[in-house]
């Protein structure tokens, strides 16, 4: 193991505390009365300070300012941070100085964890501080941190590489303050979208993670093997079939945040493992979805940021119901001027052609439409828009649509020029999804390796009958990004996937 000049001296230093008595990493409770927030937001000085005159707080050491016979420094707790003024002769009482002259001037770092007592007051310039009493050394940091500089409050040379800021996430937490607030806002995000639910009487569940068919998307899985069963086994692509499952056994509306896995590509959108919302309601259609999905939507962008209207980016984005709803055969003819809604495949081949939209002869109608949307459309729709009434082909769990032949009743939300929901009056004629299976089965064997596999146990829990049903399902991590004004998925996830670390690096 290697060790840097200044691992080395902390390790050092690390003895001398040892041989001095002092635990570096002491087991028992340290009481903690107040957070810096608190402190700092309450403290009014004379006229309250009697309720901080004894206050105890913990945190990692941050910055030091030496003044000789007495230090301010700033202390980092899980709520902000906070000045400290120590003054030797206050946290050495007695004869014995060695807590204060060795202790905490040679043998304590940046990066070390400390525990404080002592009261709340107001320096001469202005800031609520507090007056240590009493010290303790509560974790000794052994490695550096990288150094952040700030000036009137504001950091002007964040650490802004994103090997590090990835791969080493408990770093960047620390160092970078702003970071934190983007992860407690997509909580918030989260815990709005549950009470939404569950005003709803939705029941929150949960559904298998490892499954024996991957289905309810077009995905390509990770593929496992369980030796005690003897038997191959997926990790989920999408959870959608259970949830309809148990809407056949009699639950009207339920919904999970489910953690999904798609052994695909990796950029700005996609990251391998992700969280999907998906909820299901008996007796509802793809309309009544739409109006619930602006209504939800509209409300997660108050709960997280106080009012409709977001800057995404240089975008202003106004999440404000209602949404402007458009079919994807008139979406494409608006941004190629081409209508394809009555070509064959091979049409549609040409058509890809004609666009340099490169194709493979896997590819089936859907796929290639799916393609031509993809690439000439999706990206103009920056306002939220229910993307409608897909073909067929595209949407093998979807009812066909009540008026119109040939589409389903599906819509996509488009946000930003991203898929953020996916969403249809879901089928529910046995038959009529057993054929659709067979038809992805046939692109299965043309070489379609995210054609959907058979589900011969959901088919046989259609079979006992589900009721008319809608569904959803909302990309969380997609939808974090837009609330929180990050520009890469990595941004929201709080440890992405990384390729594997070079030992010599």
């Amino acid at each position: 193991m290697h060790l840097s000049e200044q691992e080395i001296i902390r390790r050092e230093k690390l003895q001398e505390l040892t041989q001095l008595g002092i635990d570096a990493y002491p087991a028992a409770l340290f009481p903690i009365t107040h957070s810096s927030t608190f402190i700092k937001e309450n403290y009014k000085g004379p006229e309250n300070a009697a309720d901080f005159a004894d206050v105890s707080i913990a945190g990692r050491i941050m910055s030091v300012r030496d003044m000789g016979k007495a230090n301010f420094c700033v202390i980092q707790d899980g709520a902000g941070r906070i000045q400290l003024y120590i003054k030797r002769d206050d946290i050495c009482t007695g004869e014995d100085k060695t807590l204060y002259d060795i202790v905490w001037k040679k043998l304590l770092d940046i990066g070390d964890f400390i525990g404080i007592k002592g009261y709340v007051f107001t320096t001469k310039t202005g800031e609520t501080s507090i007056h240590v009493k009493d010290l303790t050394l509560l974790s000794k940091a052994l490695r550096p941190l990288p150094i952040v500089k700030e000036k009137d409050g504001e950091s002007f040379d964040e650490v802004t590489d994103p090997e590090f800021r990835y791969r080493q996430r408990y770093a960047d937490l620390i160092v970078n303050p702003g970071v934190k607030d983007t992860f407690i806002k997509r909580t918030k995000m989260m815990n709005c979208i549950r009470a939404y639910l569950n005003d709803m009487n939705a029941l929150e569940v949960e559904t298998p993670v490892l499954q024996s068919i991957p289905g309810g998307a077009a995905a390509r899985p990770f593929i496992t093997h369980h030796n005690a069963l003897d038997m191959p086994l997926y990790l989920r692509i999408a959870n959608e079939l259970y949830l309809k499952r148990l809407i056949v056994g009699g639950f009207d509306f339920v919904y999970e945040f489910s953690r999904n896995f798609r052994n695909e590509g990796m950029d700005r959108t996609h990251n391998p493992e992700f969280t999907i919302l998906e909820f299901y309601v008996a007796y509802k259609d793809y309309f009544w979805m739409m109006e619930t999905t602006e209504n939800l939507l509209e409300q997660v962008a108050i709960a997280t940021n106080g009012q409709t209207k977001l800057t995404v980016g240089e975008k202003e984005i106004e999440f404000k119901a209602p949404y402007k709803r458009i079919s994807i055969y008139d979406a494409i003819l608006v941004h190629t001027g081409i209508d394809v809604s009555n070509m064959n495949e091979d049409e549609i081949r040409t058509t890809c052609n004609t666009l340099h939209i490169p194709t493979e002869k896997s590819m089936g109608r859907a796929k290639m439409l799916d393609e031509i949307f993809g690439t000439m459309c999706e990206a103009n729709y920056v306002q939220p828009t229910f993307i409608i009434d897909y073909p067929i082909e595209m949407s093998p769990l979807t009812k066909k649509h009540r008026s119109k032949p040939g589409l389903v009743e599906r819509f996509e939300l488009i946000v930003n020029g991203k898929e953020l929901a996916n969403a249809y009056t879901e089928l529910n004629d046995p038959i009529d999804q057993r054929e659709r299976f067979e038809e992805q089965t046939k692109l299965m064997e043309r070489g379609d390796d995210e054609a959907m596999f058979i589900d011969q146990d959901f088919l046989r829990a259609l079979e006992y009958g589900m009721p008319p049903t809608s569904g959803i399902g909302f990309g969380i991590d997609r939808l974090a990004m837009l609330m929180t004004n990050q520009l890469s998925i990595q941004d929201v996830l709080f440890f992405p996937q990384m390729r594997a670390e070079n030992p010599n690096s």
